[in-house]
Parts: C-alpha cells; structure tokens; sequence
C-alpha cells in the first residue's frame, strides 16, 4: 500500500531518494521493523482485552503436573501476531504480486481454522474442532492454493513439475514428476507444516523460536531466488531455481520474522500469552506454502526440523503403543519427554531453538554445497 503511494513520488523533484522503495531489501527492513512495533505497541492492550474477556488457556489433565500453573493464562495471542504479519505486507509489498497475495491468503486461511478451534475449546468443548474436520479444511485450503499456483501462469511452464533437492544442483538434475503427485507432495508440505508447529507448541516460546529462525531462512531463499541484482542472477549463482516475482516474499518473511519476534517478548518464560491454534496452524502453513513456492519443499524439512521431530515422537509414539502397548518416550510430543525426564521448561526451549538455528545454517549451507 505504501510502497505504491511512496514509490512513484520518486520522480518528481525533491523526492528522488524514494527511489530506495524498488529495492526489495529495503522495504524488508520496514516490513519488519513495522511489524516489531505493532506487536510492541498494541500486545500489552490484546493482552489485557484477552484478560477482561477471560479467554484462557485449557491445560490437558494429562500433561505434566508442572502445567497446572498456567491454566487461565491468555490464549489466541496468535490473532496479535496475525495482525502483526498482514499490516506490514500490505504496505511494503508489491500488491500486484500473485505470490504475496496467495501465501497471506493461506496463512489467514489457516488462521481462521485455529481461531474455530481455540473458540470452540473454550466455549463448548476442550477438544475444539473435530480432528477429520480441521485436517479436512487445511487440505482444501492448500489444494485450492497448489492448483492455482500450477495452473496459472505464475510458474515458467518448465518450472511447474521440478523439485529442488538439497545437495543437489537444480538446474543440472530438476526432477519431473507426473503433476497430480506433485500437487499431493505440494499440499503434505503444507499441511504437514502447519500440523508440526501446532504440535511444537507445547512450551512458552518453543515454536515462536523456530518459527522466527526459519522466517529468516526463506527470507534468504525467496530473496536469491527472485532477485536479479545488475544483471547478476542470484539464483543461478547459487544454483537453485530462478521464480520470477517470488523476492516480495522475502518482505512477508521480514514480517513474519518481526512479528515472530514481537510477539516473544511477551510469549517467553513464563508466557504472559499463548499463541493458540490461530498462530500456529497459519504459521506453520505460511512456512510451507513458502516451501511450496520457492521451490524449497525437501529444504524445509531441514529448516524446520524441530517441527520434523516434534511430529514423528507422535507418530512413533502412536504406533508403538498401538503394535506393542507400549511407549518409546514418556510422554508425547517429545518435549513433554525431555520436561518429564527432569529438565527445566526453559532448558527445553533454549536447546530446541539452538538445534533450529544449527538446522537453519545446514539448510543455508546445502547452497554452497550444491
């Protein structure tokens, strides 16, 4: 929105330093400093407001012991970040971007597939919305998203069908495959990413860390891959798949980042708010429709490999209690395991964030290796 009143001010005399407001790295710069500030300036009043209305967290009567303290703390805080993440991206991205537009539409999609589920725990059941239903609604919003991101014309037609692989140069050996099963590959990714932050989202702060490190990731990745500095082509340079437009969503990374982060100051030990299912399945869907877009489907599981591993301890934990009657880890998801084998919660959430960081810096690292 800003960037179009501002941008073409440049010409006329006086204003020509506005010129700086084409170049994507700077309006990444605003997006995400606005976003830091509209976390810090309204999240003490959306903390208060959560409050007088008495929207407060369920605890699980099954979960440790230690929990028990937090029940009543404000929950949906997910909502502040939400906002957070959209104002910031309608004013400093290109609106004529099809890319920007498909992956905010996405993440409040799945924003408001959490919202039902969080108000629905709270005022009619602890359970929320129905598990098939809530799978159900996230797989139609991510086929809806995948089919017109193949069957437009936002994709190079030679593009649509190839996969880039870690460790592996893109333009030496794409991977064609038969397009519905890319398509299903495309909506896992999506889905599968939302589903492992909202399972990550255990601890004050565990999944706001990750989710900030790995908004730092893409922004790197949709940066190179849309960006053609002088003539130079980043993304050839670096051997990963060119996406014309796709650096505007490096701004909407800069957003989720400073949202990410604003709302820490208020989610970290001990939480004053929960982010809730509203944050984490749009967060988690915002990551992978990133992946999707830039190419970057098998990266992300290197990127986002805390929500990996949150997913597969209950997955193994599943399937090992149905085959033999019995668990792998004391309890699931596995930092509920390491919380009852004696660590200390913020033990919990610093080394997760560490190994995100570690994961971050492999995935960045494949590049040079390719």
């Amino acid at each position: 929105m800003l960037y179009h009143l501002l941008y073409p001010l440049h010409a006329h005399g006086g204003l020509h330093w506005l010129n700086v407001m084409r170049y994507v790295s700077t309006r990444i710069i605003l997006a995400t400093l606005t976003a830091l500030a509209i976390s810090f300036l309204l999240g003490p009043w959306f903390i208060d407001r959560l409050k007088a209305k008495q929207i407060g967290e369920q605890i699980r009567s099954d979960g440790p012991q230690t929990h028990k303290k937090k029940a009543g703390t404000p929950t949906m805080g997910g909502s502040l970040i939400l906002f957070a993440l959209a104002i910031p991206t309608l004013m400093w991205c290109d609106l004529t971007n099809r890319f920007v537009w498909m992956t905010l539409g996405v993440t409040i999609g799945y924003g408001v597939i959490g919202f039902f589920d969080d108000y629905l725990k709270l005022t009619r059941s602890k359970k929320g919305l129905p598990g098939r239903l809530k799978i159900a609604a996230q797989i139609v919003i991510a086929t809806a998203a995948v089919m017109y991101l193949f069957y437009s014309d936002m994709y190079d037609v030679d593009m649509r069908l190839r996969v880039a692989l870690p460790l592996v140069d893109f333009y030496k050996h794409p991977m064609s495959l038969w397009m519905p099963a890319y398509m299903a590959l495309a909506v896992i990714v999506i889905v599968g990413a939302s589903n492992g932050v909202n399972m990550t989202d255990g601890l004050d702060g565990l999944a706001i860390g990750p989710v900030i490190i790995s908004a730092g990731t893409f922004l790197i990745l949709a940066y190179g891959a849309g960006t053609v500095i002088k003539g130079f082509n980043v993304a050839e340079y670096l051997k990963i798949p060119y996406i014309h437009g796709s650096g505007e969503l490096a701004i909407f990374c800069g957003s989720m980042a400073g949202a990410g982060i604003g709302f820490l100051w208020f989610n970290t030990y001990p939480a004053a708010v929960f982010m809730g299912d509203v944050g984490s399945l749009a967060l988690g869907g915002a990551l992978g429709t990133l992946a999707v877009v830039t190419k970057n489907e098998f990266t992300l599981a290197i990127v986002g490999g805390v929500f990996v591993m949150e997913t597969l301890s209950v997955m193994v934990q599943v399937a090992s209690f149905k085959l033999t009657g019995k668990r792998v880890f004391k309890m699931a998801p596995i930092h509920h395991h390491f919380e009852l084998k004696g660590w200390a919660e913020p033990k919990v959430i610093v080394r997760f964030w560490i190994i995100s960081f570690m994961l971050a810096l492999v995935a960045l690292a494949t590049l040079k290796v390719r």
